[in-house]
């Protein structure tokens, strides 16, 4: 398979584990006796998630999903079973990333000015340089993320909060660490596939250690992200600095847009998130986007043949199209390249998508 096709294959499933990044929510089994600690009120603990900042530290975090997930070349982390990852950062804004993927290793390293991504498969980097009037490449974030649940439960308690019953559930051992939980309950009137969030808090670095998503009908979690070990205290400098391999291919993000039909650079902005659309609000919030009509032309077949192997074919007033499932997040793809996906039943979705430009 050509670069191209192996880069539409993957941005396929993207679509398929959900854009929104819901599979990025977990938790690990408990380690040890839990810690006696003094009693905290649950806003104390809130304040405490989204005002962290987390001094410098390496650890390494493990990640067990069972959500039903196919494999994602660039980001293995989110495919079903056990995955591990490892991170660095010097606590100002520089970080590394090591993510094995069966024999080779994604390496991706922000050195507070460019953000390097190195794949030692192809023996390709990606070079970004720090722009202020520009985001961060969205595969970016979602890298982070899967990687780092302080990262993602800062995100995931900033956008539910006003949504949820919150309150505090006792205490915690995560990599020889006490640590409090946190307990995020979506409320009645929320429309969500989601039972429970659960956050453990560092009682010392008030910083969460690991993330956790239960979901409705089920006892056992979704799936796991969560530090089995951490490191805190200054890293050496040398994990910042990046020089590519020798015979390296390097490129930019806009080089590679460029090098390719544009009509593959619309689908992969599609189906990674960029621009989306936003329909409701907390727990029933609904991420949408529109495929360009020419790049659904441009899906290979092994794209095409990841899709339907995870989807199941399904219409109503809005039309046709292909419907994923996983235990917290449901995506609809229509025929006419319409997406919505969110943590919501499947009706949400038939009834959202008409919204969609």
């Amino acid at each position: 398979m050509n670069k191209r096709k192996v880069t539409l294959a993957a941005s396929a499933a993207v679509v398929v584990t959900g854009a929104a990044g819901l599979s990025l929510l977990a938790m690990p089994a408990g380690a040890g006796q839990p810690p006696s600690l003094p009693s905290i009120d649950a806003e104390t603990l809130v304040q405490q998630v989204m005002t962290s900042k987390p001094g410098a530290f390496g650890g390494t975090v493990e990640v067990d999903n069972k959500l039903g997930l196919p494999a994602i070349a660039e980001i293995p982390q989110l495919a079903d079973g056990k995955h591990s990852a490892r991170i660095w950062t010097d606590g100002n804004g520089k970080v590394r990333l090591a993510l094995p993927n069966g024999q080779s290793e994604q390496t991706i390293v922000d050195d507070g000015r460019t953000t390097w991504s190195w794949n030692s498969a192809d023996n390709e980097v990606t070079k970004s340089e720090h722009q202020a009037d520009k985001p961060d490449r969205p595969e970016a974030k979602d890298e982070r993320k899967a990687a780092d649940p302080a990262s993602a439960a800062k995100e995931i308690v900033g956008l539910t909060k006003e949504f949820s019953e919150i309150t505090v559930d006792g205490t915690a051992r995560v990599a020889n660490r006490a640590a409090y939980e946190l307990v995020l309950t979506p409320k009645a009137s929320e429309k969500t596939l989601v039972r429970e969030v659960r956050i453990a808090v560092d009682s010392e670095l008030k910083m969460p250690l690991r993330v956790a998503v239960l979901t409705n009908g089920t006892a056992e979690p979704a799936a796991t992200v969560g530090f089995r070990e951490i490191n805190v205290g200054p890293q050496d400098s040398k994990l910042f600095e990046f020089t590519p391999p020798a015979g390296a291919e390097v490129t930019t993000p806009e080089a590679k847009e460029q090098r390719g039909d544009k009509p593959e650079a619309g689908l992969e902005q599609a189906l990674q998130g960029e621009n989306p659309q936003i329909f409701g609000t907390g727990w029933d919030t609904v991420v949408g986007a529109r495929i360009p009509a020419e790049a659904m032309t441009q899906v290979p077949a092994e794209a095409q043949g990841l899709v339907d192997r995870f989807t199941k074919k399904v219409s109503g007033g809005w039309g046709s199209g292909k419907l994923f499932t996983t235990k917290v997040a449901t995506i609809l793809i229509a025929d006419d390249g319409r997406v919505v996906a969110g943590a919501v039943p499947e009706q949400v979705l038939f009834d959202t998508i008409g919204q969609v430009k």
